[in-house]
């Protein structure tokens, strides 16, 4: 018998942040909520926004675009991603993803398992409800996401 609650985010709620390239990331599902099995991420990425080339050590990452457009590089290949597509990057595999767009682009990003939401909240600027998205990083936020590195199995 499944003894967890069901899950309910209200569309704009939840605890959310600022990546260092404009992005927003809300909170959806956190190893919390899910026992541990995985950490789901709505990605608000701007024009030109998107992380830096990473690997995660510990976790896949999927990724399913809403809106927009995306380049996302997985292991060496660009892959021109459109609404509605879906991309796997395997644990130890880099990539990276870039909004190629001229308006924002929406995607759900699926962390398995859990753990990943540790850095976003050690590393990362929390954002406020109905914030406008910052120009550039905070001070300081780049060598967060540096230092939490090894603790979260993250290689930049």
């Amino acid at each position: 018998m499944n003894t967890k609650p069901n899950i309910h985010v209200p569309s704009g709620s939840g605890k959310s942040f600022w990546g260092p390239g404009g992005d927003r990331y809300r909170f959806l599902v956190t190893g919390k909520t899910s026992g541990g099995s995985c950490f789901i991420v709505e990605c608000l990425v701007p024009p030109g926004g998107g992380p830096p080339m990473h690997t995660h050590l510990l976790e896949d990452e999927c990724f399913y675009l809403l809106e927009g457009e995306l380049e996302i590089e997985v292991g060496g290949k660009r892959i021109d991603v459109r609404a509605g597509d879906f991309v796997h990057a395997p644990r130890g595999v880099p990539h990276t993803y870039r909004n190629t767009g001229s308006g924002h682009a929406k995607m759900i990003a699926t962390f398995t398992p859990a753990g990943m939401e540790g850095w976003f909240e050690k590393t990362l600027d929390p954002a406020g409800e109905g914030e406008e998205m910052p120009l550039a990083p905070s001070p300081g936020m780049v060598q967060r996401m540096l230092d939490a590195g090894p603790e979260f199995g993250v290689e930049w």
